[in-house]
């Protein structure tokens, strides 16, 4: 069982493969119910800029805002100074890095909707259902952390 104990905040960061669509949404998810109570970062194993637009259109429908974000990559982020390392796909878990053996590692096998395609209204429904679904896992897992 994960638990936080810790007086400052706790550091949690997100990993996916581009961070410019998933990782940029479960860091604002995190962010916006940690209320400042997590330090929240989010990285990619093969950074892809720019922020994907239909992220930041869904994202926005629970306003929060992840326009500015700036895809960067996990050899850019202090991982050693993270408590818990989430990797959002398959193929982020099979290729990051591993960090200290005191950290704790979550893996959430999220489907990337930016291989979406139909119409307008179809492909946001698929972000929607990635938003949704990462809104109920960080919940939980800040619930579990007693940090929402």
């Amino acid at each position: 069982m994960i638990h936080s104990d810790r007086t400052g905040p706790y550091r949690i960061l997100f990993i996916c493969t581009g961070n410019v669509c998933r990782s940029p949404m479960a860091e604002g998810l995190a962010r916006h119910y940690g209320m400042g109570r997590v330090e929240v970062l989010s990285a990619g194993v093969r950074p892809s800029p720019p922020v994907n637009p239909r992220a930041v259109q869904v994202m926005a429908e629970k306003n929060i805002n992840i326009a500015y974000h700036v895809a960067k990559g996990v050899d850019e982020v202090e991982m050693d100074k993270m408590d818990l390392i989430v990797t959002l796909c398959d193929y982020a878990q099979a290729v990051c890095p591993t960090g200290p053996t005191d950290q704790h590692r979550l893996h959430w096998s999220i489907k990337d909707p930016t291989g979406m395609w139909g119409p307008q209204w179809f492909v946001l429904r698929a972000y929607r259902k990635v938003r949704d679904e990462l809104e109920d896992r960080i919940r939980s897992l800040l619930l579990a952390l007693k940090l929402e």
